[in-house]
């Protein structure tokens, strides 16, 4: 089994071995025909065009959690690769409405006085 380096240095299986096989990328293809929106810019209000389907929840090798449609969002790469990855890696949401609002549900601002 091949083996690629993932961004944090940890040996990671091949893709195709992680279930991103042809019938990945055919699902992946018409999710994005029915989602051609990345949700976390249009949560900023703006229209930027998605192309990577996220799993909301990592699915860290489930097959059913894989393939959940409802576990799948829309984004483009730029927040793919950056914000997603780190909200994944510290729980946080990063950035604001366009209000100043932190997406953040737990931020210290979005809690009741």
């Amino acid at each position: 089994m091949a083996h690629n380096k993932s961004k944090l240095g940890v040996a990671r299986s091949a893709s195709s071995a992680r279930g991103y096989t042809a019938a990945w990328r055919r699902a992946r293809l018409e999710f994005l025909g029915r989602h051609p929106w990345c949700v976390m810019h249009l949560a900023l209000g703006q229209h930027v065009l998605a192309n990577v389907v996220d799993h909301v929840v990592p699915h860290r090798g489930d097959p059913v959690l894989f393939w959940d449609r409802s576990n799948w969002q829309a984004l483009c790469k730029l927040c793919h690769d950056s914000y997603k990855q780190r909200q994944d890696l510290t729980g946080r949401v990063v950035g604001c409405d366009v209000d100043g609002v932190p997406l953040d549900a737990n931020h210290h601002w979005n809690k009741s006085k």
